[in-house]
């Protein structure tokens, strides 16, 4: 399996060669407009779920900023900046502008969070049923940490994501959200404050003195529905965890608190959009879009 370029850390990840696809795709190259959707598709869409915490939205909102990249490719000129700069500042912008989403209006904050949380129904396991439901059981922590993510404001929720789940790296990200890294630095940081301090007084899996109350909700949750073990948001389509897409190795030790708590994050899986190939195949055979692009199958 061809291994996914990360646009943030620079890890696998190559400027010049997004160049070169797009000078072809300009020229009406149908399979390196593809491949150019491809190289950042996937990080798109794993932003957008994080930002959105469901998976037909998420891959909506993939849909709508792969078509700006491609109506406005024509636009863009690298002697302003780098590609990733300009594309994921499109990506940004439309992230945070976006009308309020489904899971915006039910989790307005880290109280209601919680409380829903501490209210929901609890069913103890046996060791049997432990082992049966172990990815279920993983599946309920994920979404309790999506969550979680979703009581930060917006913009607090995209610079952690990207900044400490990801790890862009501090120039890029000034670049992408127009301020200086020692402002980012300061919004990270606010971030990281907000999220951990209600992790740390409520998580079992960062704090052993609360107790992780996951497995005994796990079946609470497939009974009301949030778990579908059939068709699971976070562990279905998937082949990598975010951590192997970064530069902090999960086996490093760990002298940062905060990255205690980033680490959790990174061990989520990283999504795979079941649409992926009908999106990149929408995008590429609308009639507009090969028209403007003149494209060919060369």
């Amino acid at each position: 399996m061809k291994v996914q370029e990360n646009p943030f850390s620079g890890k696998n990840y190559s400027d010049e060669y997004d160049q070169v696809l797009i000078a072809k795709a300009v020229s009406g190259d149908r399979s390196s407009l593809s491949e150019l959707v491809k190289r950042h598709q996937q990080y798109i869409f794993n932003i957008a779920m994080k930002m959105i915490n469901n998976v037909e939205d998420a891959e909506d909102v993939t849909q709508e900023i792969l078509v700006k990249l491609l109506t406005n490719l024509a636009k863009y000129d690298p002697a302003k900046g780098r590609f990733r700069t300009w594309l994921y500042r499109i990506t940004f912008n439309h992230m945070l502008n976006l009308k309020k989403q489904k899971y915006e209006q039910v989790v307005t904050g880290f109280d209601p969070f919680f409380e829903f949380i501490e209210g929901s129904v609890e069913i103890p396991l046996s060791q049997e049923e432990e082992k049966e439901l172990q990815l279920e059981i993983e599946e309920s922590k994920v979404a309790c940490m999506a969550g979680m993510l979703m009581c930060l404001d917006r913009e607090q929720r995209l610079i952690y994501i990207v900044g400490e789940v990801f790890e862009i790296d501090h120039q890029l990200a000034s670049e992408i959200f127009e301020i200086t890294p020692d402002n980012f630095r300061q919004k990270l940081s606010r971030a990281r404050k907000d999220l951990h301090q209600w992790m740390h007084n409520r998580c079992g899996l960062v704090n052993s003195a609360n107790p992780c109350r996951c497995p005994k909700k796990t079946k609470g949750f497939i009974q009301n529905g949030w778990v579908t073990p059939e068709d699971m948001k976070w562990h279905s389509n998937y082949t990598q965890r975010i951590f192997e897409l970064t530069e902090t190795k999960i086996d490093d030790v760990l002298i940062d608190i905060d990255e205690i708590y980033a680490r959790l994050y990174k061990e989520h899986p990283f999504k795979i959009a079941k649409k992926s190939e009908d999106i990149i195949e929408a995008i590429i055979n609308n009639d507009n879009l090969r028209n403007s692009f003149k494209l060919t199958d060369g």
